[in-house]
């Protein structure tokens, strides 16, 4: 912003030296450095509201987009109800209008699915169950027993 080198920084504080006079020079300064930081904390307020505002605009494009694709949709979706509520009634028309009369078919009867447990089991991949600690044989007490027994030594 300001092409201020550190020469023409010496030469300002050369002049404000012998202007203000070396006993309320860090005084000075110090009044300065705290105006500054001032204005800095007051220029980065100000940039953070402009980039709020302009979020906020983002924001408020993004949701008029949303709200008119919204109201597409139940616009396609209404057409269609409409559209299928008419061929509905026209099929429904020609059927009455035909002589025969529509089959009348029973709904198949209930039947309770027989849940079998072993093939539940059975559908488990290998990997699981060897991960999960599933057994994959029966084994009697005293051969799970023998089986993890430590080996003797002799």
């Amino acid at each position: 912003m300001f092409d201020i080198g550190v020469t023409k920084l010496m030469i300002v504080g050369g002049i404000a030296l012998i202007v203000i006079g070396p006993e309320r020079l860090p005084r000075v300064a110090r009044m300065v450095g705290t105006m500054v930081g001032r204005a800095q904390r007051y220029v980065a307020e100000v940039k953070a509201e402009v980039n709020r505002s302009i979020e906020l605009d983002e924001l408020k494009k993004m949701k008029d987009s949303f709200h008119e694709a919204a109201t597409e949709v139940h616009r396609s979706v209404h057409e269609t109800a409409s559209e299928f509520e008419r061929s509905w009634s026209d099929a429904q028309a020609a059927i009455t209008a035909s002589d025969t009369p529509p089959p009348t078919e029973a709904p198949p009867a209930y039947r309770h699915p027989k849940k079998n447990w072993r093939l539940k089991r059975g559908a488990l991949p290998r990997w699981y169950k060897l991960h999960a600690g599933v057994r994959q044989h029966a084994q009697s007490g005293a051969a799970r027993v023998a089986r993890f027994r430590p080996p003797r030594r002799a």
